[in-house]
Order: structure tokens, then sequence, then C-alpha cells
């Protein structure tokens, strides 16, 4: 099923971005706010400790289970921002990637930031991300 989500591009921006500058969605959409995404095996536990790219795969993982909870897939988001516990650019670049990847060509609005730290144990990735559906 196609999205209802429309990604815009600017043509007098930047192109170097990995992602559309701005997204809708009709007027009759329902918004899906998804908490944030992390690492969490089902007991709980912090996977791919000391992995920024393993914890972001985890993180992708989590937010699919969870759009699909709510009737929605990857390709009804409109947005998602990327959180890194790390001060290292790499770091945030690894983890980005994955995302990146994960999104294909429906390359989303996003924000990466680099954060001091996250909520849970030895949790070094966060997704966040905002879905659109019209049911």
């Amino acid at each position: 099923m196609p999205s209802s989500v429309q990604l815009i591009r600017a043509s007098n921006l930047s192109d170097v971005a990995e992602y559309a500058y701005a997204a809708t969605a009709p007027k009759d959409a329902r918004l899906i706010f998804l908490a944030g995404s992390c690492p969490l095996n089902e007991e709980g536990k912090t996977v791919a400790v000391g992995d920024h790219a393993g914890q972001a795969v985890a993180c992708v993982e989590t937010m699919r289970r969870a759009l699909a909870a709510a009737g929605a897939a990857i390709e009804d988001v409109i947005s998602t921002r990327v959180l890194v516990a790390s001060s290292r650019q790499a770091d945030l670049v690894a983890a980005w990637e994955v995302v990146r990847d994960a999104f294909g060509d429906h390359d989303v609005p996003s924000t990466l930031l680099g954060v001091t730290v996250l909520g849970y144990g030895d949790q070094l990735v966060e997704l966040e991300a905002v879905a659109a559906v019209v049911d």
C-alpha cells in the first residue's frame, strides 16, 4: 500500500543531506507519535553494548514493531530524530548510516543529535519517529 506521506525536496538547498527537507501528510491522516525506540531485547536488556551501529539496528527493529502495533509501516514515517550518546562524529555517522539504509528511498526529514547520556544502562542510540496513515 502506498504511503500517504509526501516527501518534499528543496532544489535551492544542498543535496548533501541524505533526506528530504520536509514532509506532509493529508489533512485526514492519523498521526502516530512513537516513543523513542531503544536497543532493548524482550527481557529489557540493552543489546549490542558498545556498538553504535548494532544498537541502531536494534532501534530500527523496535521502531518497526511499534509501527506495526499502531497499524503503520516504515513507509508511513514522516520524520525521525536519531539520538546518539557520543561526542564523536564517527559514532553519530555509524548510527545514522544504519537508519538511513533502513529507510531506503523513503528518506524522511531527520535530525541527528549527539547527546551526553540516554536512559538505559549501556544505551548509545535512540530513534524517535512520527508516522502518518490514512485509515
